[in-house]
């Protein structure tokens, strides 16, 4: 298959051009700047309007769009600027450029976020039934700020109606656990290495996570099942309120014990370290009703074999045991 990845020079989209790559298939990235030590074929693209980058949508078999500037920043007004712009004229010119191809991709597989639920401990949030945020009347402005994002970025998806050749999948991701540097679990682990892995605030609010193994073979089912259209969770089948999310980290790399941090000390660590405490107090209790429906099955649907299985990765990747 030849595999259109815009905006994949970060994390999510190194993990799968990795893993695309050595199934053998091409590999061709988008990125707006020029990007060192890329073993994938990078082509230019300013994400916003049509371009030479658009010939290579002719023919190719998938897209899988993950342009956007990172959430993990303080909520400037140009901040929130750049992460909404970013999102939404990326997500619409690639839309507008498959609608232009005389051979389009017959996937398009569409960056979203599972964020776009409401903050909820009663019950989880799935694609049938699950309850949209932005009703709370105790959520915070950034809240509110990041609901507007999730659903701005879905409309621009949609907006041009459907696609006549290309099958379009939302796709509502959670947290996407993977050893590799400078991810969350990295930052998580980081915490519990240096005995600050307690619950965070009261420790009821919900963490929805997907093991980075999964995440890739979830992408892959839906390359190649097109039974499955519109939003899906990505997201194991087993959330976890945070102060039991903590305690199995904790566990797995063979801690008894870690300092709570109460909702003062997070917001002012969160303005110290330039990010919001959103990213960590809001409740996303996930679950993936459409994928599983389908057949998939997750290899890690529970925290605490993850959990295992990623500080060994992390410590063998860093020649730590």
């Amino acid at each position: 298959m030849k595999i259109i990845l815009p905006g994949g020079t970060g994390q999510i989209g190194r993990m799968l051009a990795r893993a695309f790559q050595q199934e053998g298939h091409e590999v061709v990235v988008l990125s707006r700047g020029a990007v060192a030590g890329m073993p994938f074929r990078v082509v230019p693209w300013d994400a916003r309007t049509l371009g030479g980058w658009t010939k290579e949508l002719e023919g190719a078999d998938v897209v899988i769009n993950l342009a956007g500037r990172s959430v993990n920043c303080r909520y400037s007004t140009a901040n929130r600027r750049a992460i909404m712009d970013s999102r939404v004229d990326s997500t619409r010119i690639v839309g507008q450029a498959i609608r232009c191809a005389a051979n389009p991709p017959r996937v398009w597989l569409q960056a979203s976020t599972a964020t776009i639920y409401a903050h909820r401990y009663d019950a989880p949030n799935d694609e049938l039934t699950g309850v949209m945020g932005g009703a709370e009347s105790d959520a915070p402005d950034t809240w509110q700020f990041s609901l507007g994002v999730a659903n701005a970025w879905e409309q621009a998806a949609t907006a041009g109606g459907p696609l006549p050749n290309t099958r379009l999948v939302l796709l509502r991701t959670s947290i996407t656990m993977s050893p590799d540097a400078g991810g969350a679990f990295e930052v998580l682990l980081g915490l519990v290495r240096h005995g600050l892995g307690g619950r965070a605030g009261d420790g009821r609010q919900y963490i929805s996570w997907i093991h980075d193994r999964d995440f890739v073979r979830a992408i892959r089912w839906l390359i190649e099942h097109d039974t499955l259209a519109g939003p899906v969770n990505l997201a194991a089948p087993g959330p976890l309120p945070n102060a039991d999310f903590m305690r199995g980290l904790r566990e797995a790399w063979g801690i008894g014990f870690g300092l709570p941090a109460s909702g003062l000390v997070l917001e002012a660590g969160a303005f110290f370290m330039r990010t919001e405490t959103e990213l960590i107090l809001k409740s996303r209790r996930v679950v993936p009703t459409r994928l599983m429906q389908d057949g998939f099955k997750f290899e890690f649907p529970q925290w605490p074999d993850a959990a295992r299985d990623l500080c060994a990765r992390w410590r063998k990747a860093r020649g730590k045991g």
